[in-house]
C-alpha cells in the first residue's frame, strides 16, 4: 500500500470513531464538551499559524492560509454556539411592572382634559 492510501483510511477510521464517540454523550456533558473543543481548536489555529509561517513551499502556503481561515471559523463559531447555549440556562428577566393605576388610567385623563 501506499502512503497516500494508509493516511487516508486512518483519515476515515476517525471519522467514523468521532461520529461514535459524539453520537453518544449526553446532553448535560455537551456544553462543557464544546468549551474544551474550543480551547482545542485555539491551539490547532495557534499551530497551522506557526506552521504556515514557516513554509518556502507555495502549495503549503495556500493549504496552511485555508487551514487558517477555517480554524478561526470553527472556533468563533464554536464559542458563538456554546455562548448561545449557555444563555439557555439563564433565568429570564421578568418584564417591567405598568406604573401605578396601569396605561389605561393615564390615557383616560389625558383625554378628559
Amino acid at each position: 500500500m501506499t502512503e497516500g492510501v494508509v493516511w487516508l483510511t486512518i483519515f476515515i477510521l476517525s471519522v467514523f470513531v468521532g461520529i461514535e464517540v459524539i453520537s453518544k454523550v449526553s446532553s448535560t456533558l455537551h456544553t462543557p464538551l464544546m468549551s474544551g473543543a474550543n480551547a482545542i481548536h485555539g491551539v490547532i489555529l495557534l499551530g497551522a499559524i506557526l506552521v504556515t509561517g514557516n513554509t518556502d513551499s507555495t502549495i503549503a502556503l495556500v493549504v496552511g492560509l485555508v487551514a487558517i481561515v477555517l480554524a478561526a471559523v470553527n472556533m468563533v463559531g464554536g464559542f458563538v454556539v456554546t455562548d448561545r447555549m449557555l444563555q439557555m440556562f439563564r433565568p429570564r428577566k421578568k418584564p417591567a411592572a405598568p406604573p401605578e393605576g396601569g396605561a389605561d388610567a393615564a390615557g383616560a385623563a389625558g383625554r378628559k382634559s
